[in-house]
């Protein structure tokens, strides 16, 4: 299957499989430094559930993104717009009560950390009240936090012309873990004026290649894992 019959929104209604696999991404509308453009986590969203939906079986189909998420820690940049925890908890629980009128199964698709916690309550809560439903994120093991070389390499990839390299340097290198406490007191422009955490110096459109194959292969292997058996779709409505 081809990304543009993936596509949900090109379907007419008749054309919608009997009770698909619906991929949503999850993104951000927020700051990435001066180098990069406040949709890069939605872009990256987009591209690994495309790629991802060409890479399952049967006939997936990929929703419209969800373009805004819980971004406060990044409420201090200009560009940044956030619907907070509460927010986007609804959202995505409404969501997926409106696809299981029709869909056999909601994975979303997350490319923002911000989202994680709201991700794993949303996602709970569903599944009590008996959807089939999981999400995935787009990650890769030694990834930097924000803006710096992994996520400069993807947007080499998948949308070179709003990368602007020549505006991009180093930020806080510490892990996030290392970072979190900070960014919880006080936000991200309080740990970093720029906005960069990592370094997205050496970014190539090659590594972002590599990297986005390894996070498709990895949404694969987890959306494939967690697939209900047959005959049990998960759900009790």
């Amino acid at each position: 299957m081809t990304r543009e019959h993936a596509d949900l929104a090109g379907h007419a209604w008749p054309d919608v499989p009997h009770g698909p696999l619906v991929l949503v991404p999850v993104g951000s509308t927020e700051q990435h430094g001066p180098h990069l453009p406040l949709d890069t986590d939605t872009v990256i969203a987009c591209a690994v559930a495309r790629e991802a939906a060409d890479a399952l079986p049967g006939r997936p189909l990929v929703a419209a993104a969800l373009p805004y998420g819980a971004s406060g820690e990044h409420a201090h940049f200009p560009g940044t717009v956030s619907i907070g925890h509460e927010a986007l908890h609804a959202v995505l629980v409404e969501l997926t009560r409106s696809l299981a009128l029709w869909a056999g199964r909601v994975v979303f698709v997350n490319g923002h950390g911000g989202n994680v916690a709201t991700l794993r309550g949303a996602v709970g809560q569903l599944r009590e009240e008996g959807h089939a439903v999981d999400w995935v994120p787009c990650a890769v093991p030694g990834g930097d936090a924000h803006a710096g070389r992994t996520e400069t390499s993807l947007m080499l990839r998948l949308a070179p012309g709003s990368v602007r390299l020549t505006e991009a340097a180093p930020g806080d290198p510490r892990p996030i873990a290392a970072l979190m406490p900070d960014l919880v007191a006080r936000g991200v422009r309080a740990v970093s004026p720029s906005g960069v955490l990592g370094d997205p110096t050496g970014a190539t459109a090659e590594e972002g290649r590599r990297v986005l194959t390894e996070m498709v292969s990895a949404a694969v292997r987890r959306i494939t894992a967690a697939a209900p058996a047959p005959g049990d779709d998960r759900r009790r409505s």
